[in-house]
């Protein structure tokens, strides 16, 4: 069965530059200038006017002619600009400036590791890189000659800065060409009509009577690239910027900047709920909540609901690098009723997304039956730049392989069930022919009644019938509550509680580990791998002994 968005189609539009589509419309003209953008580690703030004209002079600057003063990037001549830099805002600026060129651009993690930004820069390969003060080590590293390496926001002896760039297409006045990104826009837009249908705007006591939206995630990641540089120009807003994660940060800048919107992920969400100053933060000012990048378990949901009485559920979205926006939850009422908003659903389809669920063997699932989502849309990405393998497996006949187990209701509402691609993450496991889902076990742990554990992940280890079958095994993060007892009895009191609850196929055999913390990326996916193979490592250590 395929599935449709309940959505409107998408408008019809020209082709056109995603910077002359979101600045370029009539509306604007009539918007009072106010403050886009502020930095709350330093105060620094930008205007609307302000950044939108930084924007211009800075694809006039890069892509006006050497002989002119300019850079000369030209998209023909096979330019990539790479972006290594923590959240700051000549981050927006530059992306923006590289899209009105047309000019692609990569962008890095500012938490990587040498050898991670070697191999990520080898499938990019970037021939100029944009690197903040702290990272230009690391951007030297690429092997790129020093006159290739700009620095983005501040200053360094030797290296020419995006400002001074800006600064030089001012004095010279040159002219510069344009470029393409859209459907994703689009289809926000729609939402954004949806919902001014069934829900008032509502008046905000703040200075300049616009939401504030705090983004704490590093724009390298789709989820802050997107809410911060594309989707927050549709109607007037601020957004608030933290350039790298810092939970006193986040909590200080909430009353002093009047926040209204939050955009988290699930690992972030635990951070706070279990940190002192949650229970007595001024949080007052926030009216909404938004949640990506990973399953946020209901019970974390609703420990982060308890504290913000004027938030009535956390607004959560599906996507993912390759597609964006997949689903998105709609609020009560929305499209006259037929949007359900279901507890523990991910959403319904956003516009322009069609879908449909496959069984192992290819066919089509039927409604309420789980499978892999499949799904295509305008805001499908091209593939895997220099891996025409990954490219083949995921891009298939004009769908996205989501690598998600999910299932459709008959009201067309998506909920996630948990990986397919075992692959990539060992997450779904298959044991004596039964299919494992480690989703399933871990909120069964964190639902334990004693309160034992603040954090857990289940993944597959050696220890099964086979040699290729692996069974569970979950590392947790023990809970104040568990100070009085040992962690023998902590851990047969959890397997009991497994036991009990699931399926014999479904228990712990690989065991119950106790640590510190769960490894994670800055945007919230668990590194299962990391944590099973330091498990595999100890247990070939002990068989030799």
């Amino acid at each position: 069965m395929y599935y449709k968005s309940l959505f409107p189609d998408l408008p019809k539009i020209p082709e056109s530059n995603i910077h002359h589509f979101i600045f370029g419309r009539p509306d604007q003209q009539e918007w009072p200038d106010y403050t886009l953008f502020v930095n709350v580690a330093t105060g620094q703030r930008r205007s609307f006017r302000e950044f939108v004209e930084r924007v211009r002079d800075g694809a006039t600057a890069l892509g006006a002619d050497v002989t002119q003063g300019g850079l000369g990037f030209r998209p023909e001549n096979g330019e990539l600009v790479g972006i290594l830099s923590e959240n700051c805002l000549d981050y927006i600026a530059l992306v923006h400036s590289l899209l009105v060129i047309t000019v692609p651009f990569a962008l890095f993690s500012s938490y990587s590791t040498p050898y991670e930004f070697k191999h990520t820069n080898s499938l990019a390969q970037a021939t100029t890189i944009f690197a903040s003060p702290s990272l230009l080590p690391l951007a030297l590293t690429s092997g790129l000659p020093a006159d290739r390496i700009y620095i983005l926001e501040g200053k360094c002896d030797g290296y020419t800065s995006y400002d001074k760039l800006v600064s030089s297409a001012r004095k010279s006045a040159l002219m510069a060409s344009q470029g393409t990104i859209i459907h994703a826009t689009l289809g926000m837009m729609v939402h954004f009509m949806e919902t001014a249908k069934v829900q008032q705007p509502p008046v905000r006591d703040i200075p300049d009577g616009l939401p504030v939206y705090f983004n704490v995630l590093p724009f390298y990641h789709t989820y802050g690239l997107y809410m911060t540089s594309f989707f927050g120009f549709l109607k007037p807003s601020t957004t608030a910027i933290l350039p790298k994660w810092d939970i006193d940060f986040f909590f200080d800048s909430i009353p002093k900047y009047r926040v209204t919107m939050l955009g988290l992920v699930p690992s972030l969400v635990h951070q706070l709920v279990h940190h002192p100053r949650f229970k007595t933060a001024d949080l007052s000012s926030v009216k909404s909540i938004l949640s990506g990048a990973a399953h946020l378990p209901p019970q974390l949901a609703a420990q982060l609901c308890a504290r913000f009485p004027d938030v009535e559920g956390i607004n959560e979205g599906y996507g993912m690098s390759e597609f964006t926006a997949v689903a998105m939850k709609p609020l009560p009422g929305m499209l006259n009723g037929r949007a359900k908003n279901k507890p523990g659903s991910v959403g319904i389809l956003a516009s322009g997304v069609e879908a449909r669920i496959v069984r192992p063997d290819g066919s089509l699932a039927g409604p309420n039956e789980a499978g892999e989502l499949l799904v295509r849309g305008g805001t499908a990405v091209l593939g895997y730049k220099g891996n025409a393998k990954a490219t083949r497996e995921t891009f298939v006949d004009g769908w996205v392989r989501t690598g998600d187990q999910m299932r459709i209701d008959e009201d067309g509402v998506l909920f996630f069930e948990d990986r397919t691609k075992a692959s990539l993450r060992r997450d779904t496991l298959k044991i004596s022919g039964m299919q494992v889902s480690p989703v399933e076990i871990e909120n069964l742990l964190l639902a334990q009644p004693d309160k034992l554990i603040i954090d857990v992940s289940v993944a597959g280890v050696s220890g099964g019938r086979t040699s290729d079958e692996r069974v569970p095994r979950a590392w947790i993060v023990l809970s104040p509550a568990s100070a009085a007892l040992d962690e023998k009895e902590i851990v047969t009191r959890l397997d009991a509680w497994v036991r009990e609850r699931l399926s014999p196929y479904k228990w712990l055999r690989g065991g119950i580990g106790c640590v510190e913390s769960i490894p994670k990326t800055p945007t919230g996916k668990v590194l299962r791998r990391e944590l099973v193979d330091e498990y595999e490592r100890e247990v070939k250590a002990k068989a030799r002994l």
